[in-house]
């Protein structure tokens, strides 16, 4: 396997407004990118994070899901995208308040 785990992040923003993209841009991949460099935890057989269109959960508000796993979170900040990256990337444990 390449990645350890795959977090992938929909950054759609669509016309109406209802996108993750348009609720929280790119927010959560970036502060996730980034603290995973921060952890020297990117790249090739550690993890990786990922901008992704539209994963058709917009009624969850902004989404990601985690890979291979196949786990999907909503999330609000920056605080919850660091949750689960702490749990459920790094200590394989389901973030269960952010399922969806």
């Amino acid at each position: 396997m390449f990645f350890k785990k795959h977090i992938f992040f929909c950054t759609n923003q669509k016309i109406d407004g209802s996108g993750c993209g348009n609720l929280t841009n790119d927010a959560g991949f970036n502060f996730a990118k980034s603290y995973l460099q921060q952890l020297n935890l990117w790249g090739e057989g550690k993890f990786r994070a990922s901008k992704a269109g539209c994963l058709g959960r917009c009624d969850m508000a902004s989404t990601c899901v985690v890979y291979p796993d196949g786990t999907w979170y909503t999330y609000i900040d920056e605080k919850d995208v660091q949750e689960i990256i702490d749990q459920h990337l790094l200590k394989n444990e389901i973030v269960t308040r952010l399922k969806i």
